[in-house]
């Protein structure tokens, strides 16, 4: 992993951290630090793994929300979930320790942060079946991009959403935050938006994904969706 990779990444977890802290107003918040050490850790060990077995990925990964060849809906999306993403982080750091409004069962709380380990970690096996698994929609033709259909994919067409999903519904219990579960049908909304538009992309560029859609039924979540 290069100096620049390196650098990438570590100011994704910071300007958590930062957005994290500062709307909190103190730094006495142990829900946050287990979030950020849960983020740190799960994203230290993914970018080394990548660095080692696939630095095509890797690459990729890093490569940025806006990228060549990215579909235009999805550069819209991808304007929408940073704002709200670090947005949700902001407002969950207020009503959980600034304002004090939501007080969250401790039992709650280790579920939230066992949700997020549980979706770190189908995130990386997902990582690990599907070289092709870039964070923005597009067809990657120069990397000779073709259906995955093994590991998690076997499951659920959109495994790495299926794991985000578990630990953005960590996020606010760790975090201690009511209105953050509030905020999140939103978030998820969008989530299941993209999913429309990738799959449009994918029908139209990406040959044997209709009928791959057509063995594998649920998208997000096993007998449901």
């Amino acid at each position: 992993m290069t100096w620049a990779q390196s650098i990438k990444a570590a100011t994704w977890i910071l300007s958590m951290a930062a957005v994290l802290f500062l709307s909190a107003g103190t730094l006495d918040w142990r829900g946050a630090w287990i979030f950020v050490a849960e983020f740190a850790v799960g994203s230290l060990a993914v970018l080394l793994w990548l660095a080692w077995r696939d630095p095509a990925l890797l690459k990729e990964r890093l490569a940025g929300p806006f990228q060549r060849g990215q579909a235009s809906p999805d550069k819209a999306f991808m304007a929408f979930i940073i704002v709200v993403w670090y947005g949700w982080l902001a407002v969950m750091a207020l009503d959980a320790r600034r304002w004090g409004l939501s007080r969250m069962p401790d039992a709650l709380s280790d579920a939230g942060a066992a949700l997020i380990a549980v979706g770190l970690f189908i995130g990386w096996l997902t990582l690990r079946e599907n070289s092709f698994a870039a964070p923005v929609i597009k067809i990657q033709k120069e990397r000779g991009q073709r259906v995955i259909s093994t590991g998690p994919y076997r499951i659920v067409r959109h495994p790495m959403y299926a794991g985000a999903t578990l630990y953005m519904g960590g996020m606010p219990l760790l975090l201690g935050s009511w209105l953050g579960l509030l905020v999140l049908p939103l978030i998820l909304g969008a989530l299941v938006l993209r999913i429309f538009i990738e799959e449009a992309a994918l029908r139209d560029g990406l040959p044997g994904y209709g009928d791959y859609a057509a063995r594998v039924r649920y998208r997000l979540i096993p007998g449901v969706w």
